[in-house]
């Protein structure tokens, strides 16, 4: 069995030599390695993108989680883009508000898709929902989005980490960035080179992120960094293509987030042991939800 691509640079110099998007590759990567035809994988991803709109709508309609941590930020940042008083553009913060969203949902027990965790699945649905409403892509268009940011995805799963327990959040939030950014970069008209520059630039400032959930539950501070990462990944993709080039080859940054990884401390790595997990507030809201007894990776 041919494998298409096993690092990014081979995903780039494929997409060039055959003058092809990266989404194009990836799907043709998806053919040979799941014996499927392309309707079927397409099919698929439609679904994967209906599942992710749906979460989109439920989290900007108002959801609240079962321990009340979370719920409710992306009602109020909707409302806050809708007073004109935005700081950031009202583009970048829809991203934001669309993210958070996806995440509330999560964390209140809610269907959503694992981009490319359930911890970072606000980033990829909230940015391209944000940019649907500016770059009016078609259904295809959109799918093919899924479709880079899996590509990129796929290399880091299979060349580092994209668990927050084995490399931090980094690697959840920091992953979903910079996947976001290169597929928003693929959809705006960059080259495939272009991706990989915004994936780099993006992972690049997410490097050493931990892990340290309040109470161990996917919920404080997930959400926000998820809004982080979304905005991180619009800039980061208009870095790219404005020109501006990561002096760090993308398969090299996503080494350096491995090793960073490999030797962050097990207290920030998702075990609530450390990080803001540790703080006296953190301490007292994991005892208000759960007594005197501790959640299992606490």
């Amino acid at each position: 069995m041919e494998i298409l691509f096993r690092n990014v640079r081979e995903l780039v110099e494929r997409a060039e030599a055959e003058n092809k998007l990266i989404s194009e590759i990836m799907i043709e990567q998806e053919m040979i390695i799941t014996e499927r035809n392309r309707e079927e994988i397409m099919n698929q991803m439609f679904r994967n993108l209906e599942v992710m709109e749906a979460a989109v709508e439920r989290g900007l309609n108002g959801v609240q989680s079962v321990t009340g941590l979370t719920g409710g930020d992306a009602v109020l940042m909707q409302n806050y883009i809708a007073s004109g008083k935005g700081l950031s553009g009202d583009f970048i913060l829809d991203a934001v508000a669309k993210a958070v969203a996806t995440n509330e949902v999560n964390a209140a027990m809610g269907t959503i898709c694992a981009t490319p965790t359930a911890g970072s699945a606000g980033v990829v649905p909230g940015t391209l929902f944000a940019v649907k409403n500016k770059l009016h892509p078609t259904k295809e268009e959109m799918v093919r989005f899924l479709f880079t940011a899996g590509a990129f995805g796929q290399v880091v799963a299979n060349n580092a980490m994209i668990s927050g327990a084995a490399g931090g959040c980094q690697a959840e939030v920091g992953s979903a960035a910079a996947m976001a950014a290169a597929a928003i970069t693929e959809m705006a008209g960059g080259s495939p080179q272009q991706s990989a520059h915004a994936f780099s630039i993006s992972l690049k400032n997410m490097l050493g992120l931990v892990c340290d959930p309040v109470a161990g539950l996917v919920e404080v501070p997930c959400v926000k960094r998820n809004a982080m990462g979304a905005a991180n990944a619009m800039v980061s993709a208009d870095m790219a293509l404005a020109g501006i080039e990561s002096r760090i080859p993308t398969d090299e940054v996503i080494d350096a987030m491995y090793r960073i990884g490999k030797t962050m401390p097990v207290a920030l790595r998702e075990t609530a042991q450390g990080g803001l997990a540790a703080t006296p507030t953190g301490r007292w809201l994991e005892k208000k939800i759960f007594g005197s007894a501790a959640p299992a990776n606490g």
